[in-house]
C-alpha cells in the first residue's frame, strides 16, 4: 500500500530581495498558504483588506520568494518515492538537497516529482523558489507579443488566478506560495494513476464507467482491480505490462440525485482496490461518492431561435443561479466549513446553481463535495476570462495539462452539469475592439474554445455537456450575445442604463447580469476607518473597484429614488436599489419561462470587503439583495408584469406539484382605501410552468397614479405593482410601533404599520455585527404587522430599533423630499 507522509509543517519563508528593509532572514511559513499570509501572521505587513493598505503591499507580487523545509526520510530500495505538490502558485523551481528536481508554471495543476535517487537518510532539505509573476509575465509578453486584456497584469499569459492581478470587484494582491498540500509518497510495483469515473443512468439503473491508468515500477506484475458500489462488485484483471483498463458496473434501481429544490441527494460510495495477483498485497485504493442522474443541455432550434435548457432526469429546468468567485484573495484560507456555510447561504436564498467563473480557480474538492451533498448544481468555467490568450507554447501545454487534471478530478461529481470554455472572450473579440489589435495570424484563444477543450472533454468526460463560452450563441456565424440563441450577458444595464431596461430583453438564458451596492455596514466599519465616513472618503472609495462605480450607483438611483444626502442614506438607498434591480430582472425573465430558461446573477459572494455586485459580502453578511434573491427565486413566484396595453399577474411554478388556488387583487390608495377589486376562484399553474392572468381594466387604470398601488394575492404569495417610481410616489413618513420579545437564540421584533410602509428592512448588523435577520424588504399595508426574527447573542430592547438607522424603508428615503 502507498505510504503517504504530509509535508505541511516546518516551513520557513525567505525574501530573495536581500535589500528589502524590515524583513528578517527567515519567516515562519504555513503550508498550505501564501507569502501574504505568512507576512501577515508575523505582523510584517498591514492587513491589505483594511483601509488603503492594499497599495502598501504591491511590492510582494514583484518580489521573488523561497520556501524551505527540512524533513526526515530515507531511500527505500525497490520503491518509487515521489514528492507531490497539489498546488504551486505559480512560477516555481523545486530543489531537493540542493538539486533541482523540477519546475512549475501552473497554479491549477498537481505536480509529481520522482525523487527516488535523491533522498538521503535523515534530514532532507526541500526548497521551492517562486519567481515574480510580473517578471515572468513580462518575459511571456516579449515571447508571444501583446494580447488584449480587460484587466491589469499578465494573467492571460500564464495559468494563474487571473483576478489576483485586480478586477472590478477585487484588489491587486499577486500571491505566491504552496497554496495546497505537499506530501511524500512511497510505493512499489504499481499504483493508481489517472482514474476517470462517471455515473449516469441507463433506463432505471445506474451506470458507472471506470477508466484507470496505472503507474508501474519494476517488471509490471499482473494485478487486479476491484470496484464496489452498493451490493455490486466487479473485478477485472490487468495483465503484466498492461497499464490501462476500462469497465462498467450496473447498479440496479438507484435513487435519483436531484437539485435541492426538486428532491433528495442520495450518494453512493464507490471503492477501488488495486491488488497484486501473485502476493495478494493491496497496492493502492481509492474512494469517491457518486450520485445518479441524467443530464443534457438542449440547444435545439425552436420557434424563438435556439434553446439553452438544462434537462436533468428528463425534467427541463429553469435555472435559479448565481456566479461564484474565489471566496478569498488567499484561497488557502477558505476552509471546508466556510465552503459549506456559503453554499448553505446560497441554498437558503433559493439558488440551485453556482457558476464557478473563469477568472478564478478550480475550487478545491471540498467545494464540489458540499455541492453534491446539498443539491447545488455547478457550472464550471475553464479558466479564461475577459482577455485574449495565446495558443502557442509554452501556454498551450499548460492549458492541456490543467484541463486534464481538473476534468479527471471533478467529473465524478453529480453536482457538476457543464464545462464552459470561457467568460466573455468570444464576445470581447467580436465587440470590444480586439480585432484591429490582434495581428493577422495571431492566436487569441478561439482554438482552445472550439477545438482543444471540446476534444479533451469528449475524450475524458463524454457524459457531461461542453459549451464554448459565456456569452455564446452556438455558432461563430451569429453575434455572440444574441437574445435568441445560447447564453447572454446583460451589462448595458448597470453600465449605461437603468434597470427598467431589463424588460427590453428576453434571453434564452442569462448567465450574467448584476447591480452594485456596498457591503453591510458592519463590514465597512471593520475594514474602513475614515473620519468622516463618506462615499468619497479614501477608504470607502478605494473599496470600490468598478470604473466610475460610485457615479453609476448614483446614476442608477435616478428616476427611482432621490439622491441621498447622508452616508446612512447612501448606504441604504444603494443597497435597496441593488435588491430592486435584480428582483425586477429575475421576475421579468421568470415570467417568460417558455423562452428564458435561466437567470444567473452576478454575483453571489465576495473575496474582500468591497462595494460590488455580491449578495453575500466577504464577511458572510447578507445584503438586502440576498433577501431579494430569496423572494425572486422562490419556486412559487407571483409577479405582476406588463402584457400588451395592460398588466397580468403571472404565477410561476418550479415545484413538482401543480399550483391551484384562488387569486384576488385590489387597487387601493396608500391609506388603504379600496378602489377596485377582483377574485378568481381557481387559477391553475402546472408544475414547471408560468401562467398569466390578465388583470381587470378597473384594476390596471389608476385615478391618481402617485397615490395608488395594486396588490394581488394567491395563497401565501403576494405581489405589488406601482404606477410610478418611488421618487414620485406619495409615500408618507413612516408611522409604526415596535415590540421586542426574547425567543430562543435571539429576539422577535414585531413591527406594526400605522401607514403604508414600502420595503421595510431591519438592518441587524447595526444592532450586533454577528446578528442575522430572517426577512427584509417587507411591504405592509396600514394596520398590518410583521415579525422579524433576529438571531443574536446581544441584549436588544425596543429602543434599539431606531427608525432611519436600524429600521429602514423606502418611506424614510422619499417622504418629505
Amino acid at each position: 500500500m502507498i505510504e503517504k507522509t504530509t509535508l505541511n509543517s516546518g516551513w520557513t519563508l525567505h525574501c530573495n530581495d536581500t535589500g528589502r528593509p524590515g524583513l528578517p532572514e527567515s519567516i515562519p511559513a504555513t503550508v498550505p498558504g501564501c507569502v501574504h499570509l505568512d507576512l501577515l501572521a508575523s505582523r510584517l505587513i498591514p492587513d491589505p483588506y483594511i483601509d488603503v493598505n492594499e497599495i502598501t503591499n504591491d511590492w510582494i507580487g514583484k518580489t521573488d520568494w523561497t520556501y524551505r523545509c527540512t524533513f526526515e526520510a530515507a531511500p527505500e530500495d525497490g520503491k518509487i518515492q515521489e514528492l507531490i505538490f497539489d498546488g504551486l502558485d505559480t512560477i516555481a523551481v523545486i530543489a531537493l538537497n540542493g538539486e533541482e528536481i523540477g519546475r512549475s508554471f501552473n497554479m491549477h495543476r498537481t505536480n509529481r516529482f520522482d525523487v527516488s535517487g535523491l533522498l538521503k537518510t535523515g534530514a532532507n532539505e526541500l526548497t521551492v523558489t517562486f519567481r515574480s509573476a510580473y517578471a515572468y509575465g513580462a518575459e511571456m509578453e516579449n515571447h508571444y507579443g501583446y494580447r488584449p486584456n480587460n484587466y491589469p497584469g499578465p494573467g492571460n499569459l500564464m495559468r494563474k488566478m487571473a483576478c489576483n492581478f485586480g478586477w472590478d470587484w477585487g484588489p491587486t494582491l499577486v500571491t505566491a506560495g504552496l497554496w495546497k498540500p505537499v506530501r511524500l509518497e512511497s510505493w512499489d510495483r504499481a499504483r493508481l494513476g489517472e482514474i476517470r469515473v462517471s455515473a449516469s443512468l441507463a433506463g432505471g439503473d445506474g451506470l458507472v464507467k471506470v477508466h484507470a491508468r496505472l503507474a508501474r515500477h519494476g517488471e509490471g506484475a499482473a494485478c487486479r482491480l476491484t470496484a464496489t458500489i452498493g451490493d455490486v462488485t466487479k473485478t477485472v484483471a490487468i495483465g503484466a505490462g498492461e497499464d490501462e483498463v476500462s469497465f462498467e458496473l450496473t447498479l440496479p434501481s438507484p435513487q435519483l440525485w436531484w437539485p435541492h429544490h426538486l428532491g433528495a441527494q442520495p450518494l453512493y460510495s464507490l471503492t477501488l482496490e488495486l491488488v497484486d495477483d501473485a502476493s495478494g498485497d493491496l497496492l493502492d485504493a481509492d474512494e469517491r461518492e457518486l450520485g445518479f442522474r441524467s443530464l443534457r443541455l438542449d440547444t435545439s432550434a425552436d420557434a424563438h431561435g435556439s434553446a439553452f435548457t438544462f434537462v436533468i432526469n428528463d425534467v427541463p429546468l429553469f435555472i435559479a443561479g448565481a456566479n461564484w468567485i474565489p471566496d478569498d484573495c488567499f484561497p488557502s484560507r477558505v476552509t471546508a466549513e466556510r465552503y459549506g456555510a456559503r453554499i448553505e447561504e446560497a441554498k437558503a436564498a433559493n439558488i440551485h446553481m453556482l457558476r464557478v467563473w473563469g477568472g478564478g480557480i478550480f475550487e478545491r474538492d471540498e467545494f464540489y463535495e458540499a455541492c453534491d451533498r446539498m443539491g447545488m448544481l455547478v457550472w464550471q468555467d475553464f479558466l479564461f476570462a475577459c482577455a485574449a490568450y495565446p495558443e502557442e507554447e509554452p501556454l498551450r501545454s499548460e492549458v492541456e495539462a490543467v484541463v486534464r487534471d481538473n476534468v479527471v478530478r471533478l467529473m465524478p461529481h453529480a453536482s457538476l452539469i457543464l464545462w464552459n470554455g470561457n467568460n466573455e472572450n468570444i464576445w470581447g473579440f467580436d465587440e470590444w475592439g480586439w480585432r484591429p489589435i490582434i495581428k493577422p495570424g495571431e492566436s487569441w484563444g478561439l482554438g482552445y474554445y472550439l477545438d482543444l477543450l471540446p476534444r479533451l472533454c469528449a475524450e475524458l468526460d463524454r457524459d457531461r455537456p461542453y459549451y464554448p463560452g459565456s456569452p455564446y450563441s452556438g455558432s461563430m456565424e451569429i453575434e455572440p450575445n444574441a437574445d435568441a440563441h445560447g447564453c447572454k450577458h446583460i451589462w448595458d444595464v448597470w453600465n449605461d442604463v437603468g434597470y427598467e431596461v431589463y424588460r427590453n430583453y428576453i434571453p434564452r438564458f442569462c448567465s450574467e447580469f448584476g447591480w452594485q451596492a456596498p457591503a453591510a455596514w458592519a463590514t465597512i466599519a471593520e475594514s474602513v476607518h475614515d473620519t468622516p465616513l463618506t462615499p468619497q472618503s479614501n477608504g470607502v472609495f478605494h473599496h470600490q473597484k468598478a470604473t466610475q462605480g460610485n457615479d453609476k450607483l448614483i446614476r442608477g438611483l435616478a428616476g427611482h429614488l432621490p439622491e441621498p444626502r447622508t452616508m446612512d442614506d447612501w448606504h441604504f438607498a444603494t443597497q435597496l436599489n441593488q435588491a430592486r434591480a435584480i428582483r425586477f430582472g429575475i421576475e421579468h425573465m421568470r415570467s417568460h419561462r417558455e423562452i428564458c430558461r435561466g437567470a444567473v446573477v452576478w454575483q453571489f459572494n465576495d473575496c474582500w470587503p468591497v462595494t460590488s455586485w455580491a449578495a453575500l459580502d466577504s464577511a458572510g453578511r447578507r445584503k438586502p439583495l440576498w433577501y431579494a434573491l430569496k423572494a425572486a427565486y422562490d419556486p412559487r413566484l407571483l409577479t405582476i408584469q406588463p402584457r400588451g396595453d395592460g398588466l397580468s399577474a403571472v404565477a410561476v411554478n418550479e415545484r413538482t406539484l401543480f399550483w391551484r388556488a384562488k387569486i384576488s387583487g385590489r387597487r387601493l390608495t396608500l391609506d388603504g382605501t379600496v378602489l377596485g377589486e377582483f377574485e378568481f376562484w381557481r387559477l391553475l399553474c402546472d408544475r414547471f410552468a408560468a401562467k398569466e392572468f390578465p388583470l381587470p381594466e378597473d384594476i390596471v387604470r389608476p385615478g391618481l397614479p402617485n397615490e395608488e398601488v395594486i396588490v394581488v394575492e394567491m395563497l401565501d404569495r403576494r405581489a405589488f405593482h406601482y404606477f410610478v417610481e418611488d421618487i414620485a410616489l406619495a409615500l408618507p413618513a413612516p408611522r409604526l410601533s415596535v415590540d421586542v420579545a426574547a425567543i430562543n437564540g435571539g429576539y422577535a421584533v414585531k413591527v406594526r404599520a400605522d401607514n403604508f410602509l414600502k420595503d421595510l428592512c431591519l438592518m441587524a448588523d447595526r444592532l450586533d455585527p454577528d446578528a442575522v435577520v430572517d426577512t427584509m424588504l417587507v411591504t405592509l399595508l396600514p394596520g398590518e404587522s410583521h415579525v422579524f426574527s433576529v438571531t443574536t447573542g446581544k441584549t436588544i430592547v425596543a429602543e434599539d430599533i431606531t427608525i432611519g438607522t436600524v429600521l429602514r424603508s423606502a418611506n424614510d428615503l422619499v417622504a418629505g423630499r
